[in-house]
């Protein structure tokens, strides 16, 4: 099983103000807190730990029929800025991230080694394909201007 996640940084900047009180304690647990308040790119880390959990959740969702996204209950471990991994439970996941300028993708798998593995394709408005659910992706995600889709 895949999950992924993108996020439109553009689009999050006008949507969220995480900076309000109170935002990050509703979402992040306390490690998660320090490692976006001690980052030299806080607004990139909090995207980042976003995309993280949302893509663990996918899998997560499919793989217990559990559909009740509580980000707390998922705590991420960042690794060398593009791996990590998310547990929920007494379940494990592992990511990788792509952390780029204008967006920010992460994939998710339950086994580490299938990692290197994942095929992704993402794109952005107006080059969306029509037709992309024939291409029978693994996981789908879009956000803003960009849909990831993963195989």
């Amino acid at each position: 099983m895949l999950g992924n996640d993108i996020v439109d940084l553009d689009l999050a900047k006008i949507q969220s103000n995480w900076r309000r009180k109170n935002y990050l304690n509703k979402i992040f647990t306390d490690e998660e807190q320090l490692l976006i308040t001690s980052a030299n790119h806080p607004d990139e880390m909090v995207w980042l730990l976003w995309s993280m959990k949302e893509s663990a959740y996918k899998i997560h969702n499919r793989e217990t029929g559990i559909r009740n996204f509580a980000p707390k209950s998922l705590s991420c471990t960042v690794y060398a800025d593009t791996y990590g991994e998310v547990n929920i439970s007494s379940y494990t996941y592992f990511t990788k991230s792509n952390v780029q300028t204008a967006f920010i993708h992460t994939i998710a798998t339950p086994v580490y080694d299938k990692l290197k593995a994942i095929k992704v394709a993402i794109y952005e408005l107006p080059d969306h394909p029509d037709d992309y659910k024939r291409t029978q992706p693994a996981c789908v995600s879009h956000h803003g201007r960009y849909l990831a889709l993963v195989y």
